[in-house]
């Protein structure tokens, strides 16, 4: 198996034939004819095209001038419901601003009585907590100047220790703080001998 392999088969093809003649033109009555009716439909179709185009131009005229009376109309329909409507909203504004006037005035005039009973009602109650206030300032006058006396005593006492216990102890800060420094002094003698 381990061999050459076999070579292919040579396929012979058999030639090709020769090409067609050229068509010959024989003239005749049917190609005359056709051409005849082919021209005889050319020009029917271009007329029919060009009767459908001016029925296309004429239709777009009628339909637009359709349209505009149409839209002329509707204008006219909303023109006559707009001033039907402003007539009516002014109507109703004018009723309302009546209603609206009368009930500001009944409103102002109910609202200066209750400013006139209250005012009274707020003298009297500024009045009667005029007095109260006074007397009530005459006597915590009177307790504080009695308060005062006393406490003044206190302090001035308080005062008198406090200053003494303020002296002695700036005295031993005074006192601590010249120690340190002198200890800080001799060990820094001492360093700089060695």
């Amino acid at each position: 198996m381990g061999g050459r392999r076999p070579s292919p088969p040579q396929i012979i093809y058999p030639p090709s034939p020769p090409p067609p003649a050229p068509p010959t033109q024989v003239p005749s009555q049917s190609l005359q004819t056709q051409t005849a009716l082919n021209e005889v439909s050319g020009k029917q179709q271009r007329l029919n095209m060009e009767l459908g185009a001016q029925l296309d131009r004429t239709n777009a005229d009628f339909f637009a001038g359709q349209d505009i009376r149409r839209t002329q109309a509707a204008g006219a329909e909303n023109r006559l419901g707009t001033a039907a409507i402003g007539e009516e909203t002014r109507a109703t504004a004018r009723v309302q601003g009546e209603e609206s006037r009368a009930g500001i005035a009944e409103t102002g005039l109910q609202y200066r009585r209750g400013i006139e009973t209250s005012g009274q009602e707020e003298r009297l109650t500024t009045q009667t907590k005029g007095t109260e206030a006074r007397a009530l300032t005459r006597e915590t006058g009177t307790e504080t100047r009695a308060t005062r006396r006393v406490e003044g005593q206190e302090q001035r006492a308080g005062i008198r220790e406090t200053g003494g216990e303020t002296r002695l102890t700036d005295l031993q800060k005074e006192m601590f703080r010249r120690y340190k420094e002198n200890r800080d002094y001799e060990q820094a003698q001492q360093q700089y001998r060695t």
